[in-house]
C-alpha cells in the first residue's frame, strides 16, 4: 500500500498514513484533531543496474534490432535439436 505524507495546518505536525489507493483523505490532525491536508511528497524511486532502461533508452540508439529467420530462431532449441 502506498504511504501518504500529510500536515496539519493548525499545529503544522507532519505525519504519514499508509493508504489504500482508493481510500479518502485523511482530514484530521490525529495529534491536535486540527485539519490536515495531504502533502505532495518526493519518492524514493531509482532504477539501479542493467534492465531495459539502461539498454534500450540511455544510450540513444534508435537503431531497431534485427529480428531472427525462422532457421536461426530454433538452432538453439532443443526440440529443432532432437527433432
Amino acid at each position: 500500500m502506498p504511504l501518504y505524507e500529510y500536515q496539519c495546518e493548525d499545529c503544522g505536525l507532519t505525519f504519514e498514513v499508509r493508504q489504500k489507493y482508493s481510500d479518502e483523505p485523511i482530514e484530521t490532525c490525529r495529534h491536535c484533531g486540527g485539519h490536515a491536508r495531504k502533502m505532495i511528497s518526493q519518492v524514493a524511486f531509482a532504477l539501479k543496474g542493467g534492465g531495459w532502461y539502461e539498454e534500450g533508452y540511455s544510450h540513444g540508439d534508435s537503431r531497431p534490432i534485427p529480428a531472427a529467420s525462422s532457421s536461426d530462431a530454433c538452432s538453439s532449441c532443443v526440440k529443432e535439436a532432437h527433432g
